[in-house]
């Protein structure tokens, strides 16, 4: 019987140095009968040697677009813009399902090429919980990099994050550095919106670590929204998973003069959905660019929208992330029986339909 075939990709982007899977997996795979291809990569955390020994056949940066049809492409952010038509199943966080910018394109290349989409996010099991995120490292670093900007533009100094950002070595060096920027400065009052989910527990965890009163706030709060009581605290971080509308959560008209907010960290991160409830931007900020700062009539407002966070912290999140998602790349062999993957293919083909309604209509 033919094996399958499992391709991890390099990725795309420049500055995701993340794996979903670890040479162990990658061992363990093979063990039960996969074939397991490897993409070289200069910048992906675990080197191409640790694969290499593992047993991984390795291949050149970009080949999967020439991998056998029936191989399925594993991978973390955006594919590049090439090929035009997609034939293989991918693997990946596509964020095309509630119509950010670009949904259409991204699902017609799949449908074109007669491909499919496995979309991460998406991976969810008989309750409807998802199985496998990224989100405790998400919260965690996108509330440090408010509690890092917090405390530098209460000293009245130069920011640190805006002199741009590379991963830290480990969780111990952004400790390291929080405590450095926090010497003399008096502690920031934080909200954390989505509190109970991973995002949020990882962004209350560092915050309550280094002294920081959190706010905590869930569905029942955002359901019965109270504006003011957000505009109280310095730093709010969204970890919120917002899949319909909703009263937003800060508008530009909120943030007037007297109130305290002065550092929003939107975590969730989805600028391009008509559900942002953090309407006050209108694309992801960068490495580069951490923030933006908005000239309100509260004075300076600054907001942090990086949309691959755990980048930041690559070691711990991949150890994290690939860990849970062994089990269901071992489940690709009984993907028509497993309930996570089939969960994954009836998100593709609602997302599929919706398109083509849009268009009838």
């Amino acid at each position: 019987m033919k094996k399958q075939t499992l391709w991890l990709r390099d990725e795309a982007r420049k500055t995701e140095r993340r794996t979903p899977l670890l040479p162990d997996g990658a061992r363990a795979l093979m063990d039960a009968g996969f074939n397991v291809v490897v993409e070289k990569s200069a910048k992906r955390i675990i080197t191409d040697a640790l694969y290499e020994n593992a047993g991984c056949t390795m291949a050149e940066p970009g080949a999967w677009v020439d991998a056998p049809k029936d191989a399925v492409i594993l991978g973390l952010k955006e594919l590049p813009e090439q090929p035009e038509t997609l034939k293989h199943s991918h693997i990946y966080f596509a964020h095309a399902y509630k119509c950010q910018s670009g949904w259409q394109h991204t699902l017609n290349r799949f449908l074109k090429g007669g491909g499919s989409l496995l979309d991460i996010e998406y991976m969810t099991d008989e309750t409807g919980r998802r199985v496998a995120a990224f989100g405790y490292w998400a919260g965690y670093m996108g509330a440090a990099l408010a509690l890092l900007q917090w405390y530098d533009r209460k000293a009245g100094r130069a920011s640190y994050i805006m002199d741009g950002l590379k991963p830290f070595e480990s969780a111990k060096a952004l400790d390291d550095l929080i405590q450095s920027r926090a010497q003399g400065i008096e502690k920031p009052k934080a909200l954390v919106i989505g509190a109970s989910g991973r995002s949020g527990t990882g962004a209350a965890g560092i915050l309550e670590r280094h002294g920081i009163e959190v706010t905590r706030w869930g569905r029942k709060e955002t359901t019965e929204l109270d504006r003011d009581a957000i505009l109280e605290h310095d730093i709010l971080v969204n970890c919120a998973f917002v899949a319909d509308h909703i009263p937003p959560f800060v508008r530009a008209e909120d943030l007037k003069a007297g109130v305290n907010l002065k550092v929003i960290s939107d975590v969730s991160c989805d600028p391009f959905s008509d559900y942002n409830p953090l309407p006050l931007y209108n694309a992801p900020t960068s490495w580069t660019e951490p923030a933006i700062t908005l000239d309100t009539d509260a004075g300076k407002v600054d907001l942090i929208a990086i949309d691959n966070l755990p980048s930041l912290l690559p070691t711990e999140a991949s150890i994290e992330f690939a860990g849970m998602m062994l089990p269901h790349l071992l489940a690709l062999k009984i993907r028509g029986d497993s309930t996570v993957w089939k969960a994954c293919d009836a998100a593709f083909q609602r997302a599929c339909a919706k398109m083509t309604e849009r268009k009838a209509s």
